[in-house]
């Protein structure tokens, strides 16, 4: 059955609609994102919330079993060895509900996506 209720309109509103322990994640996540990237706006894009630098940088969203973590492929290619321990593909990272998040990993992730981000957007 698909779910009727319409997507959240803000990052906030995402978040709060998850319970207690699953916001702690997703905050944590969130602010993580904002120190590697400070100069980012977030907004809701493909109903997830989304962190956007001249284009997508990254998306983040929460199921049943695990934080879904977007960087685009590039950035998990880039990072392959060091994800060894997630599942991942293409694009894709999945953080397990309920363990740390590789907090000093997502810095790193996001930072190079901004660098990717910012590279692009000086070409004419």
């Amino acid at each position: 059955m698909k779910n009727m209720t319409p997507p959240a309109a803000t990052v906030d509103a995402y978040i709060s609609q998850f319970p207690a322990d699953v916001q702690a994640q997703l905050q944590q996540l969130r602010k993580v994102i904002h120190t590697a990237a400070p100069d980012a706006s977030e907004k809701i894009s493909y109903g997830i919330p989304t962190f956007y630098l001249h284009g997508n940088l990254v998306h983040f969203a929460a199921y049943r079993n695990h934080i879904g973590f977007y960087p685009a492929a590039s950035g998990v290619l880039a990072f392959t060895p060091q994800l060894a321990a997630y599942k991942t593909s293409r694009g894709t990272v999945q953080f397990p509900l309920g363990q740390p998040l590789p907090v000093e990993l997502i810095k790193k992730i996001v930072a190079f996506r901004v660098a990717e981000n910012l590279a692009a957007a000086k070409r004419p």
